[in-house]
């Protein structure tokens, strides 16, 4: 009879790889986007919650945030591969802050236009933001977990 057992040292090289990898994550930082706008994204005005039908969290209703100045994005919400809300609604000049839950493992956020980009994190409480100055459709997700359904869209309208 085989009996496949892990050795000491193969348990502290596994262990040892995971701590690394979770502290390189922390150690990027955070940074801020408050640019432009981007392209205007990859949806059209007919349909521009397409791209999220699939997506984790996604109920089919976009969140109305139109007039605010300032709206946040859970990272790692719901089983912890989604964005919560995946699909909002804002005005132009509205900045959206990206949370992160610290569940799922590391995320980010990456738009399908190359508008944005944050950086990877597990850590909670993380932050990345971004402004919308330019009316489009803003398709994003996070790149590990994008076939797992984890994308989100921001609608920008006047």
């Amino acid at each position: 009879m085989t009996t496949n057992r892990l050795d000491r040292r193969a348990v502290l090289k596994a262990t040892g790889a995971t701590l690394l990898a979770g502290a390189l994550a922390g150690c990027t930082g955070g940074n801020a986007d408050s640019g432009g706008g981007g392209s205007g994204g990859s949806g059209g005005d007919d349909e521009p919650f397409d791209y999220v039908s699939d997506a984790n969290g996604y109920d089919g209703s976009p969140t109305d945030a139109t007039g605010k100045s300032a709206v946040t994005v859970d990272v790692g919400s719901n089983n912890g591969y989604a964005f919560g809300p995946a699909a909002l609604k804002i005005s132009p000049g509205t900045t959206v802050t990206w949370k992160w839950t610290g569940q799922g493992g590391s995320h980010n956020v990456v738009a399908e236009d190359g508008s944005f980009e944050s950086s990877y994190s597990a850590e909670a409480g993380y932050t990345f933001e971004h402004t919308f100055e330019s009316v489009g459709v803003y398709d994003y997700y996070c790149a590990p977990h994008e076939s797992m359904g984890m994308k989100g869209v921001v609608q920008v309208v006047e």
